[in-house]
Parts: structure tokens; C-alpha cells; sequence
């Protein structure tokens, strides 16, 4: 099938080389020209290293034009953090076309501003918009235009908006994903599998120590402790309730599962966190103001389940106690610079018009 797909972080690398390697049209749209012409030189090549070796992934196209990159691409998927998420969903509005599925692994509800974009863009074009757990790969780059891929998913839990076009729309992400995808409702269901706001702010907050101490440090190996995995189950624990209060149905890939060595299988399957500190890819300098897990993870996907959270009338104290620090280290109040139902522009929905909207989308 014709794929793009949109960034040039790691996320982007990992699909953009796996998808070719299963035999995908792909055509990878970066924003940074230099790195374009560079990577065409090389032969517009991926070079994917994983447990089976290495790898090159020839992608049909790279180019800084999203139109081309687009253009009747069946699938388009933007792994791209989520504060880049405004910018490129405006880039991308006027070009989105009738069946074509936008898909955003993982999105904080960033299928949204997707939406939204196309629709204040007058693009009445019937797509969909679409968001999972987590990316579908634990990957990091190696070189500019080589990409380690130590882990691919095993489940993807995938919301979609409207809900009215989920049949279309799992159909055709699942060509991508055979076997991994899994149904679970609507957009805002979606949202509320992320894993990042759970495991990573207890990871980054409560290692600051030794994050600023040491020029290396691997948050997933020595900083998960027995201490911090107990918070981070809590944290969980809010994230599940605001779930059910909603109505949202089980399974809720608690994170808990991905630490177990038996019971449900979780996102990435039996194992993944030990073949995860065993890559030493994680073991990495991080600067708590600027890296994505804090102004990604933390100040966007806990300021938005807490937001969810008083709409659906339910207590979340560690997630606002996590934002209250990250906010103390980064001297912002994130629960203003961060993402709310009211930032998205749906602040003033009752739970049942917000769910009217979730199925049956803007409409005209």
C-alpha cells in the first residue's frame, strides 16, 4: 500500500524503514531541506538494524513537500511529538482527501487537532483520524539515516474519529500492522491508552537527581525502582478510573502488565522492558526542561487526563502533583501551557456532546 510518513525523529525512521521493508510505497516528508537533499544523495535509504540484522529500506520518496509525500497515500502516519502536532497538522490540512487515514501513534488526543485543522481549513474530505497506546516501536537513531529498532508491538489499542469511520480505519491501519491492532472506541478511549504520561514523568521526576548529576542515565535500568513502580501503578490506577468513568471497557493495558512476566500481554509483549535496558539505547543524557518526556509526556498528557479526569468527576492527585513539580522545574504553571479540553476547544462540552462529537465528528 502507498504510506507516508511524516517527521524525521525516530519514530518516523522506524516506520518509514519498516514499512518499506515489508514492501510499502513509502515517502518520508522531513521539514529540514539540508537533511532531505543528504538522504537522497544517500539513495533515500534507511538502513534498520534489529535482532534479525542489518537492514537497508529503499522509501519511494524523500521530500520536504507534504502535498507529494501525500498524495494518495491510503495511510499517512505522523509519529511526531505531540507539541509538533499543531504545526504539521496545519501543513497538512488543505492535502487530506477522501478514505485517507491519518494515524498518530501515540497523540495525547492530537487526532483532534488533526481534525480540527483540516476542518478549519474548509477541507470537508471524509478521513480519519486515529491513535494508539504507544509508537509501535522501541527505536532509537543510530546515524542520520540509520535507525535501531530493539522491539515492534504486539498490541496496538486504536481509537478512532469519527467512530462512525472505525471499520474503514482499522481495516486499513491494520494493513500495516497485521495482527496487532486492536479496536477499543473512539478517540478520546484512544488518548486515554497512553503509556508515555504514565511511565515517564515518575521516571523523570523522581531520578532529577541523578538525571542532573550524571552525563548518562537510563531512567528505564537503575531508575526503576520498587519505590517508583508503586507510584507509577498509582498513577496508572488514576488513568484506569478515569476510563471507567466514562464507560470505557476493559482491557485498559494497565502498565503493570509490561513489567510482568506472566497474566495479559501488554502492548509490546512478554519481555520488552528487560530487551529494552539490555539494548543500552535508553542510556542517554537527558535535560529535564527540554527533553519530550517532560514537555511531551508530563506537561501535555497529564494536563489533558486531569482535565478528562474533572469532566468525568474523578480525583487525580499524583497526576497534578507531577504536573505541580514539572512545572516547578521547568518555571511554567502547566496546567495553562499544557493541553486541556479547553485549549482543544471542547472545554465546553458536557461529557454526552463530547461523545455525540467522538462518533459523529464536525459535521458540515
Amino acid at each position: 500500500m502507498k504510506i507516508a510518513v511524516l517527521g524525521g525523529g525516530n519514530g518516523s525512521f522506524a516506520a518509514a524503514g519498516d514499512f518499506a521493508l515489508q514492501g510499502h510505497e513509502v515517502r518520508l516528508w522531513r521539514r529540514d531541506a539540508d537533511q532531505v537533499a543528504a538522504q537522497r544523495a544517500a539513495g533515500s535509504l534507511i538502513l534498520v538494524k534489529d535482532v534479525n540484522g542489518r537492514h537497508d529500506a529503499k522509501l519511494a520518496l524523500v521530500t520536504t513537500d507534504i502535498s507529494e509525500a501525500v498524495r494518495d497515500a491510503e495511510l499517512i502516519l505522523c509519529p511526531a511529538p505531540a507539541f509538533a502536532q499543531a504545526d504539521i497538522a496545519k501543513q497538512l490540512a488543505p492535502y487530506l482527501r477522501d478514505g485517507q487515514v491519518v494515524f498518530l501513534p501515540p497523540a495525547t488526543f492530537g487526532s483532534m487537532i488533526f481534525a480540527r485543522a483540516a476542518y478549519d481549513a474548509g477541507n470537508r474530505a471524509d478521513v480519519s483520524f486515529a491513535e494508539t497506546g504507544t509508537l509501535p516501536w522501541l527505536a532509537r537513531k543510530h546515524g542520520p539515516f540509520e535507525v535501531a529498532i530493539t522491539i515492534r508491538a504486539r498490541r496496538l489499542p486504536v481509537g478512532v474519529f469519527p467512530l462512525a469511520n472505525a471499520d474503514h480505519a482499522l481495516a486499513v491501519i491494520s494493513r500495516a500492522f497485521p495482527g496487532v491492532i486492536e479496536r477499543c472506541g473512539d478517540a478520546l478511549s484512544g488518548a486515554l491508552m497512553n503509556a508515555g504520561p504514565i511511565i515517564h514523568p515518575p521516571l523523570i521526576v523522581m531520578n532529577a537527581g541523578p538525571i542532573e548529576h550524571f552525563e548518562r542515565w537510563d531512567i528505564h535500568k537503575e531508575g526503576t525502582q520498587r519505590a517508583i513502580r508503586r507510584v507509577t501503578d498509582a498513577l496508572d490506577a488514576e488513568r484506569i478510573a478515569v476510563r471507567e468513568a466514562l464507560g470505557y471497557a476493559a482491557p485498559h493495558f494497565p502498565l503493570a502488565h509490561h513489567y510482568a512476566k506472566e497474566g495479559e500481554i501488554w502492548m509490546y509483549g512478554r519481555g520488552s522492558h528487560d530487551r529494552l535496558t539490555d539494548s543500552g539505547d535508553w542510556r542517554e543524557r537527558l535535560v529535564l526542561t527540554e527533553h519530550r518526556y517532560m514537555l511531551e509526556d508530563l506537561r501535555l498528557g497529564l494536563s489533558l487526563l486531569v482535565s478528562v479526569a474533572e469532566l468525568a468527576g474523578v480525583a487525580t492527585p499524583l497526576a497534578r502533583a507531577f504536573l505541580a513539580v514539572g512545572g516547578a522545574i521547568c518555571a511554567e504553571d502547566f496546567m495553562k501551557t499544557g493541553r486541556t479540553l479547553a485549549s482543544l476547544g471542547f472545554g465546553g462540552l458536557h461529557h454526552a456532546e463530547l461523545q455525540t462529537l467522538l462518533h459523529e465528528g464536525f459535521g458540515e
